[in-house]
């Protein structure tokens, strides 16, 4: 039960650890994103580049407009699907740190090279 209540707290207070994923694992369109982040763009959709707020609080806990969100195309879809890289840091073009979602925030994982 005390496991239970820290995992939560820990969620809420925006410090749980992201599980990791490698770039090489990511699917080769969320490789893409990343390599047109690295190069200011230009990106395919007009959100791309807006800053995410972290309501989740998923992500650490940083000062607002700190993390910018990036559409991940899916394949067959014909609007912007689920999938995101949110990365944050003070150079948009080499952040601090980058994270996937594929489920349009409900969980991240931390991109490690």
């Amino acid at each position: 039960m005390r496991l239970l209540l820290a995992l939560l707290l820990a969620g809420f207070l925006g410090l749980a650890q992201a599980q990791e994923i490698a770039r090489a694992d990511l699917p080769g369109e969320a490789r893409e994103t990343l390599q047109l982040i690295a190069q200011g763009g230009p990106f395919p959709y007009p959100r791309d580049g807006v800053v995410f707020q972290n309501r989740e609080k998923l992500l650490p806990l940083q000062p607002r407009a700190y993390y910018h969100e990036y559409t991940v195309s899916t394949p067959g879809v014909k609007h912007r699907g689920a999938r995101r890289i949110v990365c944050g840091g003070a150079a948009r073009q080499q952040p601090a740190a980058c994270y996937y979602t594929a489920d349009h925030y409900r969980s991240f994982r931390k991109i490690i090279e």
